[in-house]
């Protein structure tokens, strides 16, 4: 398989059937795809050449995809398309596009992370979400762009170029799933799966006006996911509507004896079930959620929100978090600690990038006679090892700046002599919001509110200030420390046309009520039907 850029994408002729392009196949969702398809309306073939002359036209402006197979998708639609002919049988999302983010291992294809450190890695394995998707015949259509190794939250930080937001392509699509979310909102794909350590599912999500879930820490596979923060992380469906990702959910979901940290628990049937209403819905609004740092626009579009769903018959009773002021600090001590552990690994000898050790190697030898010329036996002593020097150079050239200040901050905190000032104190504070969490949930069945503090802003804008970045987080980072399901929507839109998510958490494990909750707003509301121009 090869990489296709986007300048040597071949054009694909648009085919038609029954008087439907291909273009507009892209504007479908993937209930009504797999509607056309199963019925013969169209073929796995039309569809995927439909996104494939969708990427064709509009991925050089939004740039959502490192990775795109043409020939190998199309390969795949065919055979599909050839066993439904012979009356095979075929998985749930037989003839579906589906785009992966590049944090996920996909066996002979390029999983780099965006990082320059694993640009050259090529898997000998799948991720287990990615098998899944495999087995239900899901036609992998390309790899994301994302921040790198999911470290951001606005896909800036990709060592490679940022993906640009569809809405207005002046303006950052969110992260670290930037790549998965804007290329849900251009129609490049139908479904697309993205991770989430701190928000990074639902914060692009919102900011590109799709549907994106983050389910409960276990229920998902992390098997083959690149890890950032083992004790957060979570893979998870972007979709245009909740249906859709009631059904990648349904497929994605379930042990795996692979991970140790999988639920072993039963997979509801959410695709079934999603369109149910929930009777007598308890909706809990945080107090500490409104207040400085909000923007306007934001809170009356999720306060119009809340107001939908009391039409719809649900209640609403405020409920406080105390500690959900400590959440982000918690989390950026956590997260930085466990990916400083994490990213240990990359260190030029196991795997991935290494810096040019001819080289490095001639100018330590420089160095050497340099000091042994000056008479300076001190620095000659003091003058680091080749092993040591390659260890250095090697992260140093491959990590970008972002990984770097979280890997300095990690290990720092996991020093000894500071150890118990922040990590420590750190888990117990984490303790302590999970404790918050389950107190308000022995009140209501779904908290909902702001996803994000502001909605989209410009490229570059945050680039130079790590604080103000961080602090897109504010509202998602808890369900992350505590492991909780959590989903963005779409609410509406900013005064200069930019989209705003409302966020839905769930005790564990109750991504079904997540499900429900969001297709009762979606079937009387049209924020998630609105398409970029």
């Amino acid at each position: 398989m090869r990489c296709v850029p986007p300048a040597r994408r071949a054009a694909w002729r648009p085919a038609v059937r029954n008087g439907v392009t291909c273009m507009s196949l892209g504007n479908c969702t993937a209930g009504e795809l797999l509607h056309e398809i199963q019925t013969g309306q169209t073929t796995a073939v039309d569809v995927v050449r439909a996104f494939l002359e969708r990427i064709e036209r509009y991925e050089p402006q939004i740039k959502a995809f490192l990775y795109v197979d043409a020939q190998a998708a199309l390969e795949q639609a065919e055979i599909i398309d050839r066993r439904r002919r012979n009356g095979c049988a075929l998985g749930r999302l037989a003839g579906l596009p589906v785009a992966i983010k590049d944090v996920l291992c996909a066996k002979g294809q390029p999983t780099t992370c965006a990082s320059k450190m694993l640009e050259n890695f090529r898997p000998p394995y799948d991720a287990t979400v990615v098998s899944r998707l495999k087995a239900a015949d899901a036609v992998l259509i390309g790899r994301t762009n994302m921040d790198e190794f999911a470290m951001g939250a606005s896909t800036e930080n990709s060592a490679f170029f940022p993906t640009r937001n569809p809405w207005n392509t002046q303006y950052i699509p969110g992260g670290s799933s930037g790549g998965s979310a804007a290329c849900v909102a251009a129609r490049l794909a139908p479904l697309a799966l993205g991770s989430d350590t701190g928000g990074s599912i639902r914060s692009p999500s919102a900011l590109c006006g799709v549907t994106g879930l983050k389910p409960s820490y276990g229920r998902v596979s992390r098997y083959g996911l690149v890890a950032f923060a083992s004790s957060l992380d979570q893979v998870g469906p972007i979709t245009q509507t909740a249906e859709d990702a009631a059904l990648l959910l349904e497929v994605i979901a379930g042990y795996d004896p692979l991970d140790s940290t999988s639920a072993n628990l039963p997979v509801p049937p959410y695709s079934q079930t999603v369109r149910n209403p929930l009777k007598q819905l308890r909706l809990g609004v945080v107090r500490e959620h409104y207040g400085p740092g909000l923007d306007g626009e934001v809170e009356q579009a999720v306060r119009q929100a809340v107001r939908v769903f009391k039409s719809l018959g649900a209640t609403v009773h405020e409920v406080s978090l105390p500690h959900s002021k400590y959440a982000v600090a918690t989390y950026y001590i956590v997260s930085s600690c466990e990916a400083s552990s994490n990213l240990a690994r990359y260190d030029g000898v196991h795997y991935g990038y290494r810096t040019n050790v001819k080289q490095m190697l001639a100018e330590l030898e420089e160095k050497r006679n340099a000091l042994r010329a000056a008479r300076d036996p001190a620095a000659l002593r003091e003058l680091d090892s080749a092993l040591v020097t390659m260890y250095r150079r090697t992260r140093s050239e491959g990590f970008g700046p972002e990984v770097k200040r979280r890997i300095m901050l990690g290990t720092y905190a996991l020093s000894a002599g500071y150890y118990d000032a922040y990590y420590k104190k750190a888990s117990k504070v984490r303790r302590l919001i999970r404790d918050d969490y389950h107190r308000a949930f022995e009140q209501v069945d779904v908290i909902v509110g702001p996803v994000t503090p502001t909605p989209a802003f410009k490229l570059g804008e945050k680039l130079d200030d790590p604080l103000a970045m961080y602090l897109l987080d504010l509202y998602t980072v808890g369900a992350n420390l505590v492991g909780l399901p959590g989903m963005s929507i779409p609410c509406g839109f900013s005064s200069a046309g930019l989209p705003i998510g409302l966020h839905l958490e769930g005790p564990p494990f109750a991504e079904e009520r997540l499900l429900r909750a969001a297709q009762m707003y979606q079937t009387v509301t049209d924020w998630h039907q609105r398409q970029p121009r």
